[in-house]
């Protein structure tokens, strides 16, 4: 009988064979090698149970697979230095042989940052995978914008990964965006660690972060490192889970010297392993009887209870560094390693759409069905290239797969891993891993199976676009890339929605802001040589109603022949606050006054009318419309006259239901010296007693303000940092505004918080103003 390891070794070449992972051709000079493959087939035929073992040798060999990888996102608020941390991970691990820094003044520029516009600008435009090997392990990584214009990027990243970095600037502390990621981690239940980079900066304070932290991001967070000085006298690190000291040497931060912790930092060491013991304790059992009964807790205790911790999300370890230095992202690596899940610790599911979306929990066995989520679409050179993360069975070169939401069959013509943007062909990959396939027509968030399950994976949350440019060619003969452009980069990002107003007939490209539409207008330029221009930017006003109103609409026409006729009966109220719900319909007809075929149709007509209000021509949301009476006629009544009576319907009850405006509101966080903060504060608070004197005394708007309302206001050295919720419509242009208020000091960053009621003198403007255009026209 043979071993044990020689059985697990052949089963693996039999496995290979069959899945057509390596080549069989070398093997045939392998006497002993074939002699053990055909022993082994014979004994595999043998009976069940040596069927059973052979499966459960390969179910084995893949947990061991699984088990040393790792897939990962780096995240972080603009500027905090996630793609310089990605690119020093990159040398690190081998994949590259240089360091470049992310402007590119060196005429290279950042691996990951692979577009020419990202090199220029300095900022992440688009994700970019990437894999690497550090100490055995297979780390997939996904470097993500900073810039809240390209939060889709972050959504999607975050998705499909199963651990992440969120890089935190050891001066700029927990930022605006920094919030949003981690919102975003929370949101998709992603384990984390917490990087703060740029220790050598001056100002640099990595306790001051690690409180905001707790304080901001309610993160259960303790430190697993601390610094050996700080700003210019930044050396190196001390590990708290092993208690010994880092220091950082060669040209590039490669070598490491591990050494004793220097005598002026033992007590401070010392205070701070007890600081990350206790908060362990607190979400971790097994640490916490330790810990209680006052017994001597081993490194390899404390690193196996935070792994559990942070595993579970109750824990956030934090790591120190700076990237740019080359000090701190080997022994972060580490702890990616160590703390982070691999595939199979990560709990996914799909829905099974034939039991009526029955929630499955999948296995993350290559062993399973096949499933994948196509997460991000390119147009690249050969096509388009969609991006898929495998979560059980395997995918293979040639294979046929289904899409489950469009029912269509299509064949892998090549399987690829992205390194930014270089690929390399592979025959096949198998589940946990993040691969891409050329030639495979989808959209974005599409289940792709074997054709043996109908699973689909839940979506990822989209934003609504919050502004919008009336867009055109310049020359005529470019129409043709104009619109190919336009297909694509709708396709390829879910924030961007390309629309044609009905009046004016212009083409519409909306947004998340105005460097996300500078952006594309941009790479339309570059990339399809279609030169541009843009109008003015408009902002994406919604309509609500604020109390119910009731309808009965008889629709009848007669012109001989057929006629039309449709009557129906409800009311329109509006929902709760914050339901997240834009309209609802609901049929509460008792009897057959209304033939139930024709119902479609009425609630088809109500949605159509919602599309666009009375007060401005935008859109109604928020609102919940009830059927609950009406009347038909045997040979007049047909689905157009009911759609036409809903029309009808819900513009006769719009004005009585008290309609109002709802405009975007942004977060805008603003950091410029203190000496500017009276000017700065005063252009964007809201002077109430100034507005109601103005509009209802001199009957004109108050002009120069922003009409923001401050919501937070903290000092960090010299600068004065304020947190602001203030109208999208009054926020064009404030970048120089704001250099001119402060002499070029100043910077602030922008997201969107929420759609909100406008002022009565502003909802008296938008209104005239839209009748103005009307009549106009």
């Amino acid at each position: 009988m043979a071993s044990r390891s020689a059985r697990s070794s052949t089963t693996r070449l039999l496995y290979s064979l069959c899945t057509g992972s390596i080549n069989p051709a070398p093997l045939q000079s392998s006497t002993a090698a074939l002699l053990a493959l055909n022993s082994h087939i014979r004994h595999f035929s043998a009976g069940s149970a040596a069927a059973a073992r052979l499966r459960d040798e390969k179910v084995e060999w893949w947990k061991d697979s699984l088990q040393k990888l790792r897939n990962i996102g780096i995240s972080a608020h603009i500027d905090s230095g996630k793609t310089t941390l990605t690119e020093r991970v990159l040398y690190y691990t081998g994949k590259i042989h240089e360091i470049h820094e992310v402007r590119g003044k060196d005429g290279v520029g950042a691996k990951m940052d692979s577009m020419d516009l990202e090199r220029e600008k300095g900022i992440t435009i688009q994700s970019a995978a990437t894999y690497c090997t550090w100490k055995d392990y297979q780390v997939n990584i996904i470097d993500t914008p900073g810039h809240v214009d390209f939060t889709i990027e972050v959504e999607r990243a975050l998705r499909v990964l199963d651990g992440a970095i969120l890089v935190l600037c050891s001066v700029g502390g927990v930022q605006s965006q920094s919030i949003t990621v981690d919102r975003q981690m929370r949101r998709y239940e992603v384990p984390r660690v917490a990087f703060i980079n740029k220790l050598d900066r001056m100002g640099a304070d990595p306790w001051k972060v690690l409180n905001q932290a707790r304080t901001k991001l309610r993160h259960h967070s303790a430190a697993v490192q601390m610094p050996i000085g700080l700003e210019d006298d930044f050396k190196g690190l001390i590990d708290l889970v092993i208690m010994k000291a880092y220091y950082f040497h060669g040209s590039s931060g490669e070598e490491i010297i591990t050494d004793n912790i220097p005598a002026d930092l033992e007590e401070l060491a010392q205070e701070k392993r007890r600081e990350l013991i206790e908060m362990v304790s607190e979400v971790d059992d097994k640490l916490a009887e330790s810990f209680l009964s006052d017994e001597p807790i081993s490194a390899s205790e404390l690193e196996e209870a935070i792994r559990r911790a942070t595993v579970a999300q109750k824990f956030v370890p934090v790591f120190m560094g700076s990237a740019f230095k080359n000090k701190g992202v080997q022994p972060l690596l580490d702890g990616v390693l160590s703390y982070l899940p691999c595939p199979t610790e990560v709990s996914n599911y799909a829905l099974d759409q034939s039991k009526n979306e029955e929630k499955v929990t999948l296995t993350g066995s290559p062993a399973g069905p096949l499933v994948a989520l196509a997460f991000k679409l390119e147009e690249g050179r050969f096509g388009q290239l969609t991006y898929l993360r495998i979560y059980e069975g395997v995918i293979k070169k040639g294979d046929f797969i289904i899409n489950v939401n469009t029912g269509k069959k299509v064949k892998v013509p090549r399987l690829v891993r992205m390194h930014s943007n270089e690929m390399e062909d592979i025959q096949q990959a198998h589940a946990g891993q993040i691969v891409a396939v050329f030639g495979v027509d989808c959209a974005s968030g599409d289940t792709f199976t074997d054709g043996s399950v109908k699973y689909t994976m839940t979506s990822m949350s989209v934003p609504e676009p919050v502004m919008s440019l009336a867009i055109s060619s310049v020359s005529k003969d470019s129409g043709g890339n104009f619109s190919k452009a336009l297909n694509r980069f709708q396709r390829e990002d879910p924030t961007f929605r390309v629309s044609l107003d009905p009046e004016s007939s212009q083409t519409i490209i909306s947004g998340m802001g105005e460097l996300h539409l500078d952006i594309y207008v941009e790479r339309m330029r570059r990339e399809y040589k279609v030169e541009a221009t843009v109008g003015k930017p408009r902002v994406n006003f919604r309509e609500t109603i604020t109390q119910r109103a009731e309808f009965d609409y008889l629709h009848k026409k007669q012109s001989g022949g057929q006629g039309q006729y449709g009557r129906v009966i409800g009311f329109v109220e509006p929902l709760p606050q914050g339901s997240g719900t834009k309209l609802e319909f609901e049929n509460m007809l008792v009897g057959q006054a209304i033939p139930s075929g024709f119902v479609p149709a009425i609630e088809k007509g109500f949605r159509e009318a919602a599309n666009s209000g009375s007060l401005i021509g935008h859109p109604v949301e928020n609102i919940r419309i009830v059927l609950n009476d009406g009347a038909a006629h045997t040979v007049d009544s047909s689905e157009l006259a009911f759609k036409l009576a809903a029309i009808y319907a819900f513009r006769q009850c719009y004005t009585n239901a008290k309609p109002v405006i709802l405009e975007p509101m942004m977060t805008v966080e603003l950091k410029f010296p203190s000496e500017f903060q009276g000017t700065v504060m005063g252009d964007i608070n809201k002077w109430i007693f100034l507005e109601l004197l103005t509009f209802y005394v001199l009957n004109v708007p108050a002009f120069g303000r922003r009409k923001g309302m401050i919501v937070g206001n903290d000092q960090e050295g010299d600068d004065c940092v304020i947190t602001a919720h203030v109208p999208l419509n009054n926020m064009f242009g404030y970048s120089t505004a704001l250099r001119s208020m402060t002499q070029g000091k100043g910077e602030f960053t922008m997201e969107y918080l929420e759609h909100s009621q406008v002022s009565q003198d502003v909802q008296t403007q938008l209104v005239n103003a839209h009748k103005a255009t009307k009549s106009g026209d």
